[in-house]
């Protein structure tokens, strides 16, 4: 499985920035995809995650703010879109896409996004 990123950028605070990630490959209908960040000094945590049947999870710190979604399209189905809005200088990070189904994860190269205050 690939997984490659998009987005990311400099933005304000208050400003919005939409990130997505297409997988390809050996793709399994059932698994879950979603974004992950790390700020210098600091862990890998989730920001925002949805399985294939459309069920999400945030971070209590994006709640209210980011909406993580799937393209159904027929050609897109693979496609993970983040969209971040109010952004804060706290969510100045590397942001990773994920993959993870049965027995596998995998990880795409990280995107930075910085919001400046």
């Amino acid at each position: 499985v690939q997984l490659q990123a998009f987005g990311g950028g400099l933005v304000q605070a208050g400003g919005s920035l939409r990130l997505s990630c297409v997988a390809s490959g050996n793709i399994f209908s059932i698994n879950i995809m979603g974004w992950y960040r790390q700020a210098p000094g600091k862990q890998r945590e989730l920001v925002a995650e949805i399985t294939s049947g459309a069920r999400t999870t945030y971070a209590d710190s994006v709640k209210g703010r980011f909406t993580i979604s799937r393209d159904n399209a027929k050609n897109a189905k693979n496609t993970v879109s983040l969209q971040m809005n109010s952004l804060r200088p706290e969510d100045t990070a590397v942001y990773y896409c994920n993959y993870r189904s049965t027995g596998m994860e995998y990880w795409g190269k990280g995107t930075q996004v910085t919001v400046s205050s």
